[in-house]
């Protein structure tokens, strides 16, 4: 059975720093590339940051470039970001998926496998 589960989510002033984990079993991890959705509330989910298989090709949505870093460690079948700077329109549940593609990455559509959450709340 695949499960996601993600941690490190939690409560951070503006400017300040979380970093996000997502923990995977029951799948071959290194075969897979992984991205980092959002959803506020009243809103629908979008796309934050995905990374491919091998670690070396990642893809930010634009609200977050320079900001946010998406990484992997293969090993410890784990996928991380690393959120700086935040700001209140970055509070959402963050999810985390794996897709079997390596690209389109920005569509959920590509993911077959996605986990419960983490919110984040960013004070002002």
């Amino acid at each position: 059975q695949v499960q996601l589960v993600e941690s490190g989510g939690g409560l951070a002033q503006a400017g300040g720093s979380l970093r996000l984990s997502c923990a995977a079993s029951g799948l071959a991890f290194g075969g897979f590339s992984m991205g980092w959705f959002r959803q506020a509330p009243g809103n629908e989910r979008t796309f934050v940051a995905a990374i491919k298989w091998g670690g070396s090709t990642t893809d930010y949505a634009d609200s977050v470039k320079g900001r946010f870093t998406i990484s992997r460690d293969n090993a410890k079948n784990t996928v991380y970001l690393q959120m700086n700077s935040l700001n209140t329109e970055d509070a959402a549940v963050y999810t985390c998926a794996a897709s079997r593609y390596a690209s389109s990455l920005a569509l959920s559509g590509r993911y077959v496998y996605w986990g419960q959450g983490t919110q984040v709340t960013v004070s002002s």
